[in-house]
């Protein structure tokens, strides 16, 4: 009775055993398999979560500062409201957005993409135009434009392929389960099944040593008491380490430290990017207005050349006049005609390519706020234009023998951008983003030669592993395994590939150099250029407004004298035509004139724009004073 209670109480620990080690073995498998079974959607959300993390950080690596990022475009913004507030034409259910198709077959996620809101930057009238300020477009441009969507999009995917390099040193556990029925026709008929779990582990480390770990269990074994012919359990461990070529932190985390620098390159990208982007739209919507000007100086000119043909033919009729005067005053008139048609359909055109820089449907129906260039005519007149001052005198005739004095242009009135040339070099070399990253890829070619010298050596490697197994036993006794060691010696005997990458390595080292150089180089002519063009532009300014000056009292002398009788026609017509030019010099010299601003800013690389599209111009005094 004693034998028999030991007996039973062996069998019970025994299957006690198998039973514990059953449930610490399904447990983990129960959470692997809840962790396998995630939605298409929590995927994505974890991506989002991962890819805005190494954002945020790399920002601040970057630029020093965090600012919000998304790439999800919020199902408000002005592009999708103007099409369905103006009713304007589209061709089918992406004019509007991707959360409007029509879901297919097998949709992995029914509310994708998810619906956000977006504080409307302009509120829409029905069946008035959109008016936008130049704030509002820039706001405008960066929520709408298809191309700064791309840029933030590059930055996203660039910090999901850092994610994946990292995960290459990530601890990664896998889990596979195989069932099996295998049935033998053959002599006496048998039917053998088979239940099996895999579990596996892996680690690399930086310095190139390599683990792994799997456990198999044949789970139909362990629970007939190993009375098959098959080992209920096995387990196996190696490690591989690298002893010369291809050894080392440097060479083994080297796809690693390209893709970290590669997120801090599409920062500093999209950074240039939005700077340049935000300088785009006021150089055009500035361009629109210039081109509205154009229109009312048009219209005007128009107008002045109706009166002075409809003047020219009651002259002619009482007799004071010749009839080929009438003519061409009725010529000038057609062709102040044609100007004015001209300069409305270039109108309409600016208008178009803006809207569509902005990213909004080319046949909405938006107008720009006038008072922007009359705020820029005021700066430029207060500021940088002193006629008073002025070197010419229509009162004070100088005698034709007097000698001649060219007076050179001087700073008296100087834009506050206009800088001295080796302080805004030495400021563009600090602050250029798209230098920064030309420098950095030197370092990245140099880090290439050094990974292609190592590829030429010698190749150690040392692997060690263990093996080991159990049939009607749960517990794995490491005295029984087998146990391998291997070092492999791979001679460099052969490395002509290695050897031409090697030298390539170097070529484009030097060519990388010389891109920096190029660059050093064209950002030196671009700022010497820049604040040259302002000098010539305020100069231009000055001018331009003598002329409109002159040019205005000389339509009004002249129009009194034609009336006199004392003045031609031709006279009239070209103090007209001499009128509208001036005017129209005059709005192309005030509108280049800031845009030159802005360009300097940009091309220095202290213009500083926001997430949101708005600018925020440096203060030169705080670079001259320090």
């Amino acid at each position: 009775m004693e034998i028999c209670s030991v007996e039973k109480t062996g069998m019970t620990n025994h299957w006690i055993r198998r039973f514990k080690f059953l449930l610490l073995f399904l447990f983990p498998l129960y959470l692997l398999l809840m962790v396998g079974c995630r939605s298409p959607k929590e995927y994505r959300i974890e991506a989002d979560n991962v890819a805005y993390n190494v954002i945020t950080s790399s920002q601040n690596e970057a630029l020093g500062r965090i600012e919000p990022f998304s790439i999800e475009r919020p199902s408000t913004i002005l592009r999708r409201r103007l099409l369905e507030n103006q009713n304007l034409h589209t061709s089918g259910p992406w004019s509007y957005g991707s959360d409007k198709l029509d879901k297919i077959d097998f949709w992995p996620e029914d509310d994708y993409p998810p619906q956000t809101d977006l504080d409307p930057t302009v509120i829409l009238e029905q069946a008035k135009p959109v008016k936008l300020t130049l704030f509002e477009a820039l706001q405008i441009g960066a929520q709408n434009s298809f191309t700064y969507q791309s840029q933030k999009e590059s930055v996203f995917r660039a910090a999901l392929a850092l994610d994946l390099e990292r995960n290459e040193f990530r601890h990664i556990f896998g889990q596979r389960l195989q069932s099996r029925l295998v049935r033998d026709m053959q002599g006496q008929e048998t039917t053998t099944a088979t239940q099996s779990s895999d579990t596996s582990w892996s680690k690399v480390m930086e310095n190139g040593a390599a683990f792994s770990a799997s456990l198999a269990v044949d789970i139909i074994n362990l629970l007939t008491q190993g009375t098959t012919s098959t080992y209920g359990l096995i387990g196996d461990a190696s490690v591989s380490v690298p002893l010369l070529r291809g050894s080392g932190r440097h060479i083994i985390r080297e796809p690693l430290t390209q893709a970290e620098r590669d997120v801090l390159y599409q920062i500093w990208t999209f950074e240039r990017y939005k700077r340049t982007f935000a300088v785009d739209i006021a150089t055009e919507y500035l361009a629109v207005l210039r081109q509205l000007d154009q229109v009312n100086n048009a219209e005007a000119n128009y107008r002045r050349n109706v009166l002075s043909s409809r003047t020219s033919r009651r002259l002619a009729d009482a007799g004071e006049l010749k009839e080929i005067e009438v003519d061409q005053a009725v010529q000038s008139e057609l062709d102040a005609r044609q100007g004015w048609i001209t300069a409305k359909q270039g109108y309409e055109r600016q208008l178009d390519d803006f809207k569509n820089l902005l990213g909004l449907p080319v046949d909405a129906n938006i107008e720009l706020d006038r008072g922007e260039l009359d705020r820029l005519a005021q700066y430029a007149s207060k500021n940088l234009i002193n006629l008073e001052e002025s070197t010419y005198d229509p009162n004070n005739a100088v005698p034709a023998d007097a000698p001649i004095v060219l007076v050179e242009p001087s700073m008296e009135r100087a834009g506050p951008y206009e800088i001295d040339r080796d302080l805004a070099i030495r400021l563009a070399f600090e602050h250029r983003l798209d230098l920064h990253v030309a420098q950095g890829e030197v370092y990245d070619a140099q880090r290439e030669v050094v990974i292609r010298a190592d590829a030429l050596g010698a190749e150690l490697t040392l692997f060690g592993g263990v093996n080991t197994s159990s049939t009607d036993e749960v517990d794995l006794s490491l005295n029984e395994g087998e146990y391998t060691t291997l070092l492999t010696l791979n001679l460099p005997v052969e490395r002509t590939a290695e050897r031409n990458a090697y030298r390539n390595s170097l070529i484009s080292l030097e060519q990388t150099i010389r891109t920096v150089q190029t660059l050093e180089d064209r950002i030196k002519l671009d700022v010497r250029n820049r604040l040259r063009n302002l000098l010539s532009l305020r100069e231009s300014l000055q001018i331009n407004a003598l002329a409109v000056q002159v040019a205005e009292k000389r339509v009004r002398s002249v129009g009194m004298f034609f009336l006199a009788g004392d003045a031609q026609t031709r006279d009239l017509l070209e103090a007209q035509d001499a009128l509208l030019r001036a005017q129209n010099s005059l709005t192309a010299a005030v509108v280049s004139y800031r845009v030159a601003e802005l360009e300097l800013q940009r091309d220095i690389g202290l213009l500083q724009v926001n997430e949101k599209g708005l600018w925020q111009e440096f203060n030169p005094k705080e670079y001259k004073d320090g």
